[in-house]
């Protein structure tokens, strides 16, 4: 195993006093964590030794993700369950199924009762946000950066750490390993972990075998839920940023082709107010030249020239983000940004799916001018790609995916003919089962990129799986919607609250419930709840006088007004102050929506 490898299986033991961690592969090296005085040391405790005596529990672990301080104190925070997706470049790639988040006090009988149940909302945050699907790692492979990046870097690069010479943009646990890779020694117990997709199929096409690889890494860098976090921070960072890499692995070569996805780099909003679509709009007070500058300087020194292409609606609000943006691009006057809008919706509708060749073809030299990361097996650089398409809708998902996973398919036709996988002529198209195969792994990709950010799967993927967009697509679309409707107005605020908790954007003070007041200490006026209650007692008394009615007289058709009128006035009044009625978070709190 190389020095630099983090361990992959390793057994904890639990005492009174301590951690005990022994890697099943190097026994002479032990990490001990002292439950009181929270030190941490390498050790080798083979044979017998007093300290382990009173063992209270020993389980296996397949990786360390760091340390979180609460109110009670410390938590390790470790893997309980993995499976393996498979390999890249001959190196085992894993999908966390399970992690633990274990206390190192023994007992939170310290904390007073408001402080007990704080804390026990922090705990649920962070296994919550810890079971979303999916968090990926290799104990031996760096998942975070692209096959290019990686090929571009000195042979000094590879002779530090896994977790410190990873890309830290798309490193989820970054925070949690800030205080324990603080020593050197512990460096192989760290396991770095991002957050995406990873997909590893393999595949023979004409008698050619050779692996399809999807790995998309979501910046944890503006990270956030659907309506809660749009646009783009001071420092450049973009919501729901995404890197997507399509690689094609030969016995000798790999070929990599890299995406990107992101919100419009400026700064907007489109907070949930309980309304089924929210008007997202420009905030006007904020610099955005200086914000937008910054995340394309970032975005053109990692990957070089960008064709943005715009997917919103170029009517009604978003083409007033779309018009923007294009100023945007225009006053930059850099000739490295390229700018293509295409109204998806206007030029798909009535199911004219069909018409997105219309985008393909307008894009087709600029795919061929960028080509792709073509290594051979002796590590030398056959090409580099010189670009990449930053690809954007309202919420850089579900249009998004669709257009991207066309971008990648005609790519991969290039690749596979370079290859001499496919002959001259053939396209993925041609090939039955690499396009069912293709197709299906950009539905599995957009459906679970879009689970993460909005809550459910993507729309449209009927339309990614089959080609075709269909009716019963549009009725799946439609339950989508409906789910998304509710979790974004009324659990979204608990889960940017857990993203928040577990990358470090807040931190807990031992002090809250005691000297402070916690920020999830909110009570709400009773008025917020008066609505509701009374829509409710309206709605069933309107219901019970329909019921039990003998007859329609005078007197019960006045009943039936009068409480369909109040439950009216009501709901009215309700979707009139719809902000006071949604989840919002609590932990750092967001701007005041604009009106």
């Amino acid at each position: 195993m190389s020095e630099n490898n983090v361990y992959s299986e390793m057994f904890l033991t639990l005492t009174s006093e301590k951690f005990y961690i022994e890697p099943v592969q190097d026994t002479k090296n032990c990490l001990i964590i002292d439950r009181v005085t929270e030190n941490i040391t390498i050790s080798n405790i083979t044979g017998s030794n007093g300290e382990k005596q009173s063992i209270a529990e020993k389980k296996i672990i397949y990786g360390i993700l760091g340390i979180m301080r609460l109110l009670a104190g410390q938590y390790l925070v470790v893997v309980t369950g993995r499976t393996k997706i498979g390999v890249i470049w001959k190196r085992e790639v894993f999908q966390m199924d399970s992690a633990e988040v274990i206390c190192f006090s023994q007992s939170i009988n310290h904390l007073n009762d408001k402080q007990k149940k704080i804390e026990k909302e922090y705990i649920s945050m962070l296994e919550s946000i810890l079971a979303t699907p999916h968090f990926y790692f290799s104990y031996s492979y760096d998942l975070s950066h692209t096959v290019q990046r990686l090929h571009s870097m000195p042979p000094d690069f590879f002779n530090t750490p896994i977790y410190r010479r990873a890309e830290q943009n798309f490193v989820w646990n970054e925070y949690l390993l800030s205080d324990l890779g603080k020593n050197s020694s512990v460096s192989r117990f760290c396991l770095p972990i991002i957050h995406g997709y990873v997909s590893i199929t393999s595949i023979v096409i004409n008698g050619k075998p050779f692996s399809l690889i999807i790995v998309s890494r979501r910046s944890k860098e503006r990270a956030g839920t659907r309506l809660f976090t749009r646009g783009i921070d001071s420092n450049g960072n973009v919501a729901n940023f995404i890197e997507t890499e399509q690689i094609v692995e030969t016995e000798s070569e790999r070929v990599s082709f890299v995406q990107t996805r992101g919100s419009m780099p400026f700064f907007w909003q489109q907070y949930p107010n309980l309304k089924l679509k929210p008007r997202p709009t420009i905030i006007q007070e904020e610099n955005h030249t200086a914000a937008f500058s910054k995340h394309f300087k970032k975005q053109l020194m990692d990957y070089g020239k960008q064709v943005i292409v715009n997917l919103v609606d170029q009517s009604g609000s978003e083409g007033k983000l779309e018009e923007f943006y294009r100023m945007l691009v225009n006053e930059s006057k850099n000739t490295d940004l390229k700018y293509e809008s295409f109204d998806f919706h206007k030029e798909c509708s009535k199911l004219r799916y069909d018409r997105l060749k219309i985008l393909i073809d307008r894009l087709a030299y600029d795919l061929e001018q960028m080509s792709v990361a073509m290594i051979a097996g002796d590590g030398k650089i056959l090409s580099q790609q010189q670009g990449v398409f930053r690809t954007n809708c309202i919420g850089s998902q579900d249009r998004t995916n669709v257009v991207q996973s066309l971008l990648a398919k005609a790519n991969l036709t290039h690749i596979l003919q370079r290859l001499a996988i496919l002959e001259e002529g053939q396209t993925v198209e041609d090939q039955v089962y690499l396009e069912n195969t293709y197709n299906a792994l950009w539905c599995d990709h957009g459906d679970l990129l879009s689970i993460q950010y909005a809550g459910t799967g993507a729309l449209k993927t009927d339309y990614t799986r089959t080609g075709e967009r269909t009716r019963v697509g549009i009725i799946r679309d439609e339950i989508n919607l409906l789910v998304r409707y509710y979790k974004n107005n009324f659990q979204d605020g608990f889960r940017k609250d857990a993203l928040d908790l577990l990358l470090g954007h807040y931190r807990v003070s031992s002090e809250e419930g005691v000297l402070t007041k916690s920020p999830l200490d909110v009570r709400r006026d009773f008025k917020y709840l008066a609505f509701p209650l009374i829509f409710l007692i309206a709605i069933v008394m309107f219901f019970a006088n329909l019921i039990t009615a003998n007859g329609y007289t005078t007197r019960t058709l006045l009943s039936l007004i009068f409480w369909f009128s109040i439950s009216a006035i009501t709901l009215i009044a309700i979707f009139y102050n719809g902000s006071h009625y949604v989840d919002w978070p609590k932990l750092c709190p967001l701007r005041s929506p604009s009106s």
